[in-house]
């Protein structure tokens, strides 16, 4: 019996919410007392042993992946094989496209129940008890898993990364066939920022308060003094102001940085619901009355035009 979490790659580095997984897996494997084991599909520059410090006895490594992750029917089948193999009593992903996609497929596949957006580690004294965010983080819900093989994806920001433990763990180059995949990738976009939204640990996002793209220069050189990526609304995107791939909200990225900085933006239900698992959230709004300031952490009653050039430069003084 053993916990398989799915560690996810960037950049050929695990992910920091993949990260959050694999010390959320290892806690489970600790209620259920048995083994917790990472598996990690393509290429990574870092060494997978050492993911022992997290407390994983295994890894298990998928180094070719072809078209593997871009084919949610071929990843389920895969990931199913490894769940068998090494008997799997839970499976833990991230909250994220990948765990969206191929968590309720593997669902299906393995007759398992699946929480989604779990934030707490499961309740083990009475059954199998596993607490998720729901209504866009407004409340949350205690879900008991009655099936054997069991299923939760963890949101965000829900379980601190926890390293202490020495042992190396045991590293496994999987040897199971992929498959053939049925897809045809035409074509692969990369995000041209230099850091990627979903993954940045800061943003800096801008709404129709800013009034126009042309002056959306003073969201990009913040960001870039904060190394941070940047982001906007919906209008914003909707209005052709900012490509699409940067709009963060219900219907479009979901993200968790530890610092979400929003400029000009009235924070809408359907924006918060996207962000809301930011750890710290500043507001920059001349509206006293905008919603956002009811989530946020720091807030500026005032004119983006003038408040933020104060910031950028408060910024380049530090370093």
């Amino acid at each position: 019996m053993s916990v398989i979490i799915i560690a996810e790659l960037s950049e050929k580095k695990i992910k920091k919410q993949s990260l959050e997984a694999i010390s959320y897996g290892v806690a489970v494997a600790n209620q259920l007392e048995t083994d917790a084991i990472a598996l990690v599909m393509g290429e990574s520059d870092e060494i997978l042993s050492s993911l022992g410090k997290y407390g994983l006895k295994k890894v298990i490594h998928q180094k070719q992946i072809g078209t593997l992750l871009s084919d949610n029917k071929l990843a389920t089948k895969f990931i199913a094989e490894i769940c068998n193999q090494y008997q799997a009593a839970a499976v833990v992903f991230s909250n994220s496209l990948l765990g969206k996609a191929v968590a309720p497929r593997l669902s299906v596949k393995l007759r398992a129940g699946l929480v989604t957006g779990a934030v707490k580690l499961p309740d083990t004294t009475n059954g199998f008890n596993v607490r998720k965010s729901v209504f866009s983080g407004k409340a949350f819900a205690d879900v008991n898993i009655k099936t054997p093989v069991k299923i939760i994806s963890l949101n965000a920001n829900a379980f601190e990364i926890t390293q202490q433990y020495e042992a190396p763990a045991e590293l496994i180059e999987s040897s199971i066939e992929i498959g053939t995949s049925t897809l045809n990738i035409i074509e692969t976009k990369k995000n041209e920022g230099s850091v990627s939204l979903a993954d940045a640990d800061r943003v800096v996002s801008g709404g129709r308060g800013l009034k126009g793209p042309e002056n959306w220069g003073m969201i990009e050189e913040l960001a870039q003094a904060l190394g941070a990526a940047t982001a906007c609304s919906r209008p914003v995107a909707d209005s052709n102001w900012r490509p699409h791939h940067e709009h963060v909200g219900q219907t479009g990225v979901a993200i968790s940085p530890n610092l979400y900085i929003a400029v000009g933006i009235s924070g809408a239900i359907q924006h918060l619901a996207g962000v809301n698992r930011s750890k710290t959230i500043v507001v920059i709004n001349s509206d006293p009355e905008a919603p956002f300031f009811k989530a946020a952490d720091y807030g500026i009653v005032g004119d983006a035009f003038q408040v933020m050039p104060k910031i950028i430069e408060a910024v380049k003084n530090l370093g």
